[in-house]
């Protein structure tokens, strides 16, 4: 066996004991546990990063008018039907070729091995790549997009407190820990029904039954069949 094969096979070792490891660690998980392997990944501290620079920009800018309140308002009224837009352009996108062009994202790419493995941790957040560029189309957003100076980062504050939420919800929906309360418990079975029950219905993750019920795509489980392909996305 040649070194870079043996180097390969250690690799490979070495990645199956972690995610034993990280398996073991989640048994008996409580919300404490949770958040700690939570800031071991990167998009919490991107996404936390981008929060506090447009907080220290919004009050340097000043300029605090009645109507900042609008963003924040239309973008969480907004924010289950872009969760579900995206969900179903972006991260199902099915791989399509435009002659030796191979029409396919990082997003799309790492949502099919989430769907493989809904377990495997890393797969749960938004890739790093992705995210720095996504940040950086945010920010020049923030800073040209808006009439008005104290908007841009009011519109940097929203986007990157609901993007924390996404990745805490969709984080925590993939552990062991147990629901406790009823909301969330409606979310988390909202969001396993799409993993293990059929991955054409139930797209929204920080919300149960919103977007949802709107594009149709909120049936009853029960009588709802049970998909072959929730686990190999465009297998068929």
């Amino acid at each position: 066996m040649t070194k870079s094969k043996t180097s390969d096979r250690e690799s490979a070792d070495a990645r199956a004991r972690v995610r034993r490891d990280e398996r073991a660690l989640r048994r008996g998980l409580t919300l404490g546990q949770a958040f700690e392997e939570f800031l071991r990944h990167p998009s919490p501290w991107m996404i936390g990063t981008t929060l506090v620079g447009a907080l220290i920009a919004r009050i340097v800018v000043g300029d605090w008018q009645p109507t900042d309140l609008l963003v924040p308002a239309v973008m969480l009224a907004f924010f289950p039907v872009f969760e579900w837009i995206v969900h179903v352009t972006v991260l199902h996108w099915r791989p399509r070729r435009l002659g030796p062009v191979a029409l396919d994202s990082e997003l799309a790419r790492k949502h099919r091995e989430h769907h493989v493995d809904p377990r495997d941790i890393p797969l749960i957040f938004i890739p790093a790549r992705t995210l720095a560029v996504l940040v950086v189309v945010l920010i020049a957003l923030a800073a040209f997009a808006f009439p008005r100076a104290g908007l841009g980062p009011t519109f940097l504050i929203t986007i990157t407190l609901l993007g924390l939420g996404y990745e805490w919800t969709h984080y925590l929906i993939h552990t062991d820990y147990k629901p406790k309360r009823s909301l969330y418990r409606a979310v988390w079975r909202n969001h396993r029904h799409h993993h293990y029950k059929n991955e054409h219905y139930w797209f929204t993750v920080t919300s149960s039954g919103t977007a949802d019920r709107l594009f149709g795509t909120y049936p009853d489980p029960a009588t709802t069949e049970t998909s072959p392909t929730a686990r190999s996305l465009h297998s068929t």
